[in-house]
């Protein structure tokens, strides 16, 4: 009978054990296989560039294929939920965006919640926006800008990528904060936006960085702030929007996203892996190039960062009344 108890007590223990084991060697092994990283917009743009940086380095630091695939469409939710439904075993990834934060408040129906079905990775990099205004509008500072607006309420159209988009809600919490009114105007997709901004069909915009920059450096565009709460070293002499008022902010920003559910120690080693890569000064020039600074740090400290963006631009799709059905 005590050999038969040793013996049971043996195997229990073994059992116990059992799922540590297979949890770190899975870890260990992981990638065993090409990871798909999925992005919820077309090629060409910031975020394709972004991502393929992102699948590049990894790539490196893992040993394995880092596969960007564009799955453009419904504002992103085709995407996302492509990686919502995928296994929750580290080989399905999204490119998570501020269009995942904005979404949740703009569409009155969605087959996923954002934070509660994803587990969140890593962050990679924030990039501000600037304002800028066709050449014919008679201002050259934010308050100039804010008195011609008061003066003439309605009669500027202000351009976006989208409704919903960051460039569209930037401008939908500048308005917010100054009391401004100006007519929105959303194009598909920024390019189609800034052909009508040179063209003077619109007149304002709240461009990113990299794309708005040569149109500002070749007189094409005025630029007057950027909405960072720092100036952007691509165009280092215009001024903050906070500078004039304060406490104003609004960034692009992309990070790193899985399935809930993801093993912890899977999401612990991309974690690691990507902060050693923001970490290289190889890939921090390059991202710099962008116009952007890097979003080091833990996964919990990015899932915060989802969160709070949530709730701020939650407060600004309701001030807007934009609603996606």
């Amino acid at each position: 009978m005590t050999l038969r108890r040793r013996e049971f007590l043996r195997l229990a223990g073994a059992a116990v054990a059992l799922p540590a084991v297979s949890r770190g060697a899975l870890a260990q092994a992981y990638p065993a296989r090409p990871v798909k990283l999925v992005i919820g917009y077309p090629p060409g743009g910031s975020a394709d560039i972004t991502a393929r940086l992102a699948a590049q380095y990894l790539g490196e630091k893992l040993g394995q294929s880092f596969i960007v695939e564009s799955r453009p469409g419904g504002g992103t939710n085709i995407a996302t939920e492509t990686v919502i439904n995928a296994p929750a075993d580290g080989y399905t990834l999204l490119l998570v965006a501020p269009a995942n934060a904005i979404n949740a408040t703009l569409y009155e129906k969605l087959n996923h919640n954002y934070l509660r079905d994803t587990a969140q990775v890593a962050g990679l990099i924030r990039f501000p926006n600037v304002i800028v205004v066709n050449p014919s509008v008679p201002v050259t500072t934010v308050p100039e800008l804010i008195a011609h607006l008061k003066a003439n309420p309605g009669k500027l159209n202000m351009a976006s990528s989208g409704n919903g988009s960051t460039i569209h809600m930037s401008g939908e919490l500048f308005k917010m904060m100054t009391g401004t009114d100006m007519i929105h105007v959303p194009y598909r997709g920024g390019a189609l936006a800034l052909t009508d901004m040179i063209g003077g069909q619109v007149q304002v915009m709240f461009d990113n960085v990299p794309t708005a920059a040569e149109f500002i450096k070749s007189g094409k565009l005025r630029g007057l702030a950027v909405t960072s709460t720092e100036r952007s070293h691509v165009l280092p002499e215009l001024p903050t929007v906070a500078q004039y008022i304060p406490g104003y902010e609004a960034s692009a920003w992309y990070g790193l996203g899985a399935p809930k559910n993801t093993p912890v120690e899977i999401i612990e080693t991309l974690n690691k892996a990507v902060n050693a890569i923001l970490a290289d000064p190889k890939a921090d020039a390059r991202f710099k190039e962008l116009g952007a600074s890097l979003l080091p740090g833990t996964a919990a400290e990015f899932t915060k960062l989802v969160a709070d963006e949530t709730e701020k631009w939650g407060k600004v799709v309701k001030f807007a009344g934009a609603k996606v059905t």
